[in-house]
């Protein structure tokens, strides 16, 4: 069996023309499509009503069933609806999934950074994460905001700043514009005072790339912009390519100082997703790799300014591990006299997705779907 999971509405018609991720693919393959509506946001029945008038007739047949995800409530207040949809549509709908809060799994895209994406407590450590316009790969921060006494904030514009304990500028998907989106804001200013000042400040991947001196696109990649000037928090230079690398890697930490003080020698599990090549570091890099998509390696990632309190790196997934995480919020809790607490065992992924895996299960008509595909249990 295999998935192919689409992306946003199939019918926008001002993006269709190019749209390749959703019908078109569906098309391609014959393949049986679930069409899945957001109740939470309200309107369900015109969502899905509305996508299938929109809809060409070779596409509409292929529907097999309709799904209503993240539902509060008595899922009989929706029989009614649920037998117009199926009268309207002729398409039956294959099950209702309620809104759940105890499983834990990355959100699809910056949608779901609500306020809800926060961690909550009055006296905690203060973790300001930038929310850049093309955030990408945010998951990365969700260990943070599970470890108790810890506060994740989205930061939007500078009124929102404050006084953090950590400061991070996460990955993304057009990392020039996100920075000229810092420098509007003023949060570019806000940052480095906040360096200057003593707070760390931590650079994923495109945050990393924006940490340096320089920013170099000679061929265009990223934006008609050759040359932009970084933050200068880290002695870099980066330069675009049109090669993406794209890799899962294993390496250990290999600098002691500042943030990574206490896990010299842990080792580090995480990926790389990035469009530019960093350079020119005079200093040792934080990590070095040992293993790269399955081949031995011995390569430096990253930058780590002389206090140890700027850290650039190119591993999303960073605070996934846990030694380096606990090192992190350790020094930047100990500034303001606060401890991290141990909360037991990380969340295991896998188990998570088990999880929805079987809550699916539960509430979708498992048959109709295995029918769908010319499949029987």
């Amino acid at each position: 069996m295999v998935v192919m999971e689409g992306a946003g509405s199939p019918a926008e018609v001002n993006l269709k023309d190019h749209d390749i991720v959703n019908m078109r693919v569906a098309l391609h393959a014959n393949a049986p499509v679930l069409l899945v509506g957001d109740i939470d946001r309200g309107g369900i029945f015109a969502q899905l009503v509305g996508t299938m008038v929109l809809l060409e007739p070779e596409e509409r047949a292929l529907v097999c069933g309709h799904v209503i995800n993240k539902f509060r409530g008595d899922p009989s207040l929706l029989t009614s609806g649920l037998d117009f949809l199926h009268e309207r549509t002729g398409v039956p709908v294959a099950g209702v999934v309620p809104f759940f809060n105890d499983i834990h799994i990355p959100e699809e895209d910056s949608v779901g950074l609500g306020a809800d994406a926060e961690s909550e407590s009055d006296d905690a450590i203060d973790v300001a994460v930038m929310r850049l316009p093309h955030i990408a790969n945010f998951d990365d921060f969700d260990p943070l905001r599970h470890e108790a006494g810890v506060r994740v904030r989205y930061v939007g514009q500078a009124s929102e700043f404050g006084d953090p304990d950590l400061v991070v500028i996460p990955g993304s998907k057009t990392t020039v514009a996100d920075l000229d989106w810092l420098r509007a804001q003023g949060l570019d200013a806000q940052i480095m005072a906040a360096r200057r000042g003593g707070t760390p400040v931590i650079g994923i991947c495109a945050g990393y790339q924006i940490l340096g001196d320089e920013l170099l696109d000679p061929d265009g990649v990223e934006s008609s912009v050759r040359q932009s000037r970084g933050l200068r928090l880290l002695p870099t230079t980066t330069t675009f390519r049109r090669d993406k690398a794209t890799h899962q890697v294993r390496g250990r930490v290999a600098r002691d100082e500042g943030l990574l003080g206490n896990c010299r020698g842990a080792e580090v599990v995480a990926y790389e997703i990035h469009m530019g090549e960093t350079s020119g570091a005079d200093l040792a890099s934080p990590f070095v790799l040992h293993s790269r998509s399955q081949r031995e390696v011995e390569l430096p990632d990253g930058a780590l300014d002389a206090e140890g309190l700027t850290l650039g790196t190119y591993l999303h997934g960073l605070f996934h591990n846990r030694d380096v995480r606990r090192s992190i919020l350790a020094w930047a809790g100990a500034r303001r006299g606060l401890t991290v607490v141990s909360t037991g065992d990380d969340i295991d992924p896998s188990a998570e997705y088990d999880k929805l895996a079987a809550l699916v299960r539960r509430h979708l008509d498992m048959d109709l779907v295995y029918r769908s595909m010319g499949l029987t249990r």
